[in-house]
């Protein structure tokens, strides 16, 4: 008996790669991260929906305001003036924090929430007794630029 060569007695096939792993369907965590992609992207649209409504909320009332300008200054002004400024904290603020204030308490609550005390000492405190008096003397631009921004940081 003679030895023969292994290689000729076993039908061998050259190596030969696997198949490329197909595009569809992905792996799972490829569907983890899509649904991921899809709630954040539906976040950032809320988030731009809700900034959208507030700001146009805000040039609607500001608008109101530059109505407002139009008129002439007196006590019907500083009545308008200030019932826009409570719709806008009764808007914003919780109603029985904002609801009863008059007066100095009222303009007090208009310093703390960003007036800057230019409710209590300056040209927005005719806002306390201002739509009451008969004629008052007050610097309409002032109060009417006051109120803006008042309402630009609030509203």
């Amino acid at each position: 008996m003679t030895a023969r060569p292994v290689a000729q007695d076993l039908p061998l096939r050259d190596i030969h790669l696997p198949p490329v792993p197909d595009f569809w369907p992905p792996a799972p965590g490829w569907w983890v991260l899509f649904a991921l992609g899809l709630v954040l992207f539906g976040l950032c649209l809320w988030w731009l929906y809700r900034r959208y409504r507030v700001a146009r909320r805000r040039r609607k009332i500001l608008a109101e305001l530059l109505q407002l300008a139009g008129r002439d200054s007196g006590p019907e002004l500083v009545a308008e003036v200030s019932a826009l400024l409570k719709r806008v904290a009764l808007a914003r603020f919780p109603r029985a924090q904002v609801a009863s204030l008059t007066g100095s308490g009222w303009l007090e609550f208009l310093d703390r929430s960003g007036g800057g005390g230019r409710f209590t000492g300056g040209p927005g405190s005719v806002l306390a007794e201002g739509p009451y008096a008969p004629a008052s003397d007050f610097d309409a631009e002032e109060l009417l630029a006051l109120a803006g921004d008042w309402i630009r940081s609030n509203g």
